[in-house]
């Protein structure tokens, strides 16, 4: 078999997943012409944070993944955003297939803090593609992986990851905290008789100087 083709060749939200879940559309060609039966197909999507250019404004929320610019042509390099799969059946040249990509909003996580603090422009992407490739030929089955070579760059506009987290959690975040911070931070709302969690952080924040 010839080695597989993947570009990417849209994006769109899906707006009825448990999770926020962008779908990223496939064009994948097989040259040689030799009927796929089934592909399992993976992928693993990096963020290339050094493809793109950053304001001032987006220098100063990237202190804490990168440091001070100065730092950034050692500090800025490509990083993990997440593992996805998709499984697609019965074609043979070309085919189309949608590969959905969950989206964390949890700030623990590196690639979170860094989509959050972009304010727009594009987000460069580079998926690396594996897996296993099922021919059919007269009644036999061949097993193949893809090629390692397999990839596909995409420019991912900052605009419609914003979009696809304001769907789920419009004008709203995910900070994760440590149990006994909670309790903490729960006495502290209760015997100021504050209403929301968002009352106590700016009671906090202005207790602060902030």
């Amino acid at each position: 078999m010839s080695d597989l083709a993947i570009e990417v060749l849209d994006r769109r939200p899906d707006p009825y997943a448990a999770v926020p879940t962008l779908v990223l559309r496939l064009g994948i060609t097989e040259p040689s012409g030799e009927p796929v039966h089934v592909l399992a197909l993976r992928a693993q999507i990096k963020i290339e944070p050094q493809r793109r250019r950053y304001s001032a404004e987006e220098e100063g929320r990237l202190l804490e993944l990168f440091g001070e610019p100065p730092q950034w042509g050692e500090t800025l390099r490509p990083f993990l955003w997440t593992h996805v799969s998709t499984v697609l059946t019965g074609f043979t040249g070309t085919t189309v297939a949608d590969l959905p990509v969950p989206c964390s909003y949890d700030f623990e996580v590196a690639a979170a803090k860094y989509l959050h603090a972009l304010g727009d422009g594009d987000i460069p992407l580079n998926l690396l593609f594996s897996g296993t490739v099922f021919t059919r030929r007269d009644g036999v089955v061949a097993v193949q992986p893809v090629p390692w070579h397999v990839e596909a760059s995409y420019r991912l506009p900052v605009q419609v990851w914003r979009d696809l987290m304001d769907m789920y959690f419009p004008n709203s975040g995910w900070i994760r905290l440590r149990r006994d911070t909670i309790d903490a931070l729960t006495r502290y709302k209760a015997e100021r008789a504050l209403p929301t969690w968002e009352d106590a952080f700016e009671r906090l924040l202005k207790e602060a100087g902030e």
